[in-house]
């Protein structure tokens, strides 16, 4: 149904498609009907879980397809974990969540919508605070996962005493349950060669079973033509690889005990270190104290399993009883070679990855991302036809803090404040226009997409909920989503989450980021109650363009719209608009610059057909008064 071409995404009569979409859904990181404050009762029996009726029940639907639908949000980011397909064991499918899966994805189909299956994970798993992978996953190379919390191997939501401080989840990048996960799964040959899980290198063993997973949904899905392609995998990380310092921590998103590398590693083997205590600033993480602690010497290895770090001669313990490090550049050179992750680990990955997929889906387009705020591999000169650049971008201020000011903005990458409308809407611009700058001089002029984009909504201690007031929700989407807008990406929206609550939010990790609550819905009968910052979230956009675009904006405030592009003497087929009824309820005027258009009102799209008679052409949109 889509395709790409010369760095565009194209419809099959050759216009670039604009994506706009929604990842759907926050809550299906979580077994249906899970309370995260109950997590404990769940070590006993990990993997005995259930995803089915996630993102909604079957039998909901229609009601959520046809209000995203209604909202112009036509493409879907679609939510599915590892765990939830194969969480009882290696090679033990939930069959019956698989059907599930189908049903609801067909319903997606009958309602119009282009379906990208994301292979879901953050932080690796909801037992390393996070989701993704299965419990066995951990258990297999050794962990105990009760002990995580007591051994700072893993931070987790209900282990942290109240109140949270949320978004808890980003502080386990370092920690060790995490980083020896992701170390494993693409590099283990490297750096573990002496773990072997039931025969098979730790790497081969993880790697195939994820791949694998992921195959059986593209198996359930791959007669449907408008399941238009599948994610590698979201938010990869680096572990360990290419640490230069083990007795050195590198700072992320520190909050609470963040001890080094080399410290984790004899924490977990019941060795007490005396660790550094940060807290979460307004400028950034800082340092409060420095505490002792695992004082009960408990080891977060199972009985039988030696650290598995010590067993493949990163450290070991000298002849005093001292423990020290044995290899300083384990995890930085490999036969000689300074290694780098998006070359050597992360892309034989997406090529294994791509490879296998299109074994069953050979029309599949691929949407892949690097790091958060890393590089990417170089895929110049290499045959990876039919791939997406979908990095995630957000206004870190906002989303991290909580807190939205007009003039004050982040740059993440760059770690710099500014400050200032009109040069916080340039630094947005130009952080997206960074993604395009990358696939052209890095990725072979490989199309961009935002995979993820959006506010938190609990804003300022919850403030809208009491007084119903969502005017700086409303302002903060509008800037982030007119940023996309300014450097001409598509994008979809984090999160469209069918039971979200005031209370729970996304029923994640103390995130609330969706565009829809069921507590805002004061009138069922109506489909945008229940929406939230709906004045931005809805916009008119080109959803296919017989050219490139060149400009688009939209002011929400005075309903003005701007269409510029540029057509390509090919393409024949009329441009198609979006123009909701929600922003123009009674009724809009149309300007252009040449050629003439229909309105369908039944689609909510202006059809504009350009004449020969000029290059560039321009379609204004205003309220009618």
């Amino acid at each position: 149904m889509i395709g790409i071409e010369q760095g565009r995404i194209i419809d099959r009569q050759g216009r670039t498609i604009n994506l706009r979409g929604v990842n759907l859904g926050g809550s299906s990181k979580m077994p249906y009907g899970f309370d995260q404050t109950a997590a404990r009762c769940n070590f006993k029996d990990p993997n005995h879980v259930s995803f089915i009726n996630r993102p909604f029940p079957l039998e909901e639907a229609d009601e959520h397809f046809y209000r995203l639908k209604q909202w112009g949000l036509t493409f879907l980011r679609f939510i599915v974990t590892w765990e939830a397909i194969e969480h009882d064991g290696p090679g033990v499918y939930d069959l019956e969540y698989l059907a599930y899966l189908r049903a609801v994805v067909e319903k997606a189909g009958e309602h119009g919508f282009l379906v990208l299956i994301d292979p879901h994970q953050d932080v690796w798993s909801r037992w390393t605070g996070g989701d993704g992978a299965p419990a066995w996953t951990l258990e297999s190379v050794g962990f105990e996962l009760s002990r995580f919390e007591q051994t700072c191997a893993a931070v987790l939501t209900y282990g942290h005493p109240a109140p949270s401080p949320g978004m808890l989840w980003p502080v386990n990048i370092t920690k060790l349950a995490t980083a020896t996960m992701f170390t494993l799964f693409f590099g283990g040959d490297d750096f573990a060669p002496k773990t072997v899980i039931n025969g098979v290198p730790v790497q081969e063993f993880l790697q195939s079973h994820y791949i694998n997973a992921v195959k059986k949904v593209a198996s359930a899905l791959r007669d449907f033509d408008f399941v238009v392609g599948y994610g590698t995998m979201n938010e990869p990380l680096k572990g360990y690889i290419a640490w230069r310092d083990l007795t050195e921590r590198v700072i992320y998103y520190d909050h609470g005990f963040t001890p080094s590398p080399i410290q984790s590693m004899f924490l977990g083997a019941g060795i007490p270190q005396k660790v550094d205590v940060w807290k979460r600033k307004l400028f950034g993480p800082r340092r409060t104290a420095r505490r002792i602690i695992n004082r009960e010497e408990l080891r977060v290895w199972k009985e039988g399993y030696d650290c598995l770090w010590r067993a493949n001669d990163v450290w070991d313990i000298d002849a005093h009883r001292v423990p020290r490090i044995m290899r300083t550049d384990h995890f930085t050179r490999v036969r000689g070679t300074d290694v780098d992750f998006p070359n050597h680990y992360l892309l034989p990955f997406i090529e294994r990855f791509t490879s296998e997929i299109r074994v069953l889906v050979p029309q599949a387009l691929i949407f892949f991302e690097g790091e958060p705020l890393g590089e990417v591999p170089d895929l110049r000169g290499r045959n990876l036809k039919g791939m997406v650049y979908a990095p995630h971008w957000y206004d870190g201020f906002t989303l991290v803090l909580k807190k939205y000011f007009s003039s004050f903005g982040v740059d993440a990458e760059r770690r710099k404040i500014v400050v200032g409308k009109r040069r916080v809407r340039e630094s947005y611009k130009d952080q997206l226009e960074r993604f395009k700058r990358r696939a052209r001089n890095e990725l072979g002029d490989m199309p961009v997409f935002i995979g993820e984009t959006g506010i938190a909504f609990d804003l300022d201690h919850r403030r809208a909920y009491r007084n119903g007031n969502f005017t700086k929700q409303i302002r903060a989407m509008q800037r982030s989503l007119r940023a996309a807008e300014d450097a001409l990406l598509g994008y979809a929206i984090w999160n469209y989450t069918a039971d979200n609550t005031n209370r729970d939010g996304d029923r994640w990790n103390g995130e609330d980021l969706s565009i829809f609550s069921r507590d805002q819905q004061i009138d069922p009968s109506d489909i945008n109650s229940g929406g939230r910052a709906l004045e931005a979230v809805i916009r008119p956009y080109p959803m296919a363009t017989a050219g490139h675009p060149l400009g688009i904006s939209f002011d929400p405030v005075s309903g003005r719209f701007t269409f510029i592009f540029r057509h390509i003497d090919s393409c024949t087929e009329p441009s198609l608009i979006f123009v909701p009824e929600f922003q123009y309820p009674g009724g809009f005027a149309v300007e252009i610059s040449d050629g003439d258009y229909a309105t369908d009102a039944d689609r909510q799209m202006i059809i504009y057909s350009h004449s020969g008679t000029r290059r560039e052409h321009t379609i204004m949109i205003t309220r009618k008064t």
